[in-house]
């Protein structure tokens, strides 16, 4: 979850960003439409837990390594920002469990800002859709409030965003209004031995989660009303077409687990199309 927020695809919500930017164009044709910035990427990853992970979950959403395959891209005109992605995991194999439960699973982002007038204020929208085929359950979390932006004199960029949040789960599980959400993203470019490299925190706190919600849907629920989740990374661009780099994962009390913190290395080599 790099850079500024941008624009995805995924069915589901692929509708709803295009919906949003499109209202600005209604007003003035042509030229509020022109991109400011752009980027587009297709990435290969492979998602390491650490061992103390594997063992604390080993009977709570039990979490085990893979590779999976994404899309990310993103684009800002004068009114507004968008970022997105789409995650396909386990893409080699479609039956790898013992019990011939289809292992693969999907996760996908967009996340906007609608800037108000010149100030550095937004509107911000967050829809997150998780599926997993082989339990064949799903759940889309949706957060709408206000966003700040702000770029230091040294180039550091932080994006920070509060809103209230909703879940829809699968028919099993709760779907209604859950607490809130406070979270951030932030990138720095610098240079070193003469190559480029960035670093980058993408960072979500939910609170005041609803009490039916965390029994629900978590294994050996409740978990607590606070949830953890976040990466911390390291990118190098050798080249303008390659970008690689290594992600420190870290949740507690999210990704179906209760009150066991989760941490992982990703390591990921992204191909630039845009």
């Amino acid at each position: 979850m790099l850079r500024s927020t941008a624009l995805t695809r995924l069915a589901p919500l692929s509708g709803l960003a295009l919906t949003v930017a499109a209202l600005p164009a209604a007003a003035e044709e042509g030229s509020a439409m022109t991109p400011l910035w752009s980027f587009g990427n297709v990435s290969v990853n492979y998602l390491d837990w650490s061992n103390g992970t594997e063992s604390r979950t080993s009977t709570n959403a039990a979490k085990g390594d893979f590779f999976y395959l994404e899309l990310e891209g993103g684009v800002g005109f004068d009114w507004g920002e968008f970022y997105g992605f789409y995650d396909f995991e386990n893409p080699q194999n479609d039956q790898s469990e013992e019990d011939g439960r289809d292992n693969r699973r999907s996760a996908a982002k967009v996340t906007s800002h609608i800037y108000l007038g010149d100030s550095p204020f937004s509107l911000y929208f967050h829809v997150y859709d998780f599926r997993d085929y082989g339990f064949e359950s799903k759940e889309q979390d949706r957060i709408a409030g206000f966003g700040y932006r702000h770029t230091f004199d040294n180039g550091l960029w932080f994006k920070p965003f509060l809103g209230k949040a909703w879940v829809e789960s699968d028919d099993n599980a709760y779907s209604g209004q859950n607490g809130y959400m406070l979270g951030w993203v932030l990138g720095y470019d610098f240079q070193a031995y003469g190559q480029n490299f960035s670093v980058s925190n993408w960072h979500e706190q939910t609170f005041d989660r609803d009490e039916e919600y965390l029994q629900q849907n978590y294994v050996n629920g409740p978990a607590g009303s606070t949830g953890t989740n976040g990466a911390v990374s390291l990118w190098w661009h050798p080249v303008e077409e390659i970008t690689t780099g290594i992600q420190y994962r870290y949740a507690n009390d999210k990704l179906g687990t209760a009150d066991d913190y989760q941490n992982a290395m990703i390591y990921t080599l992204k191909y630039n199309f845009l």
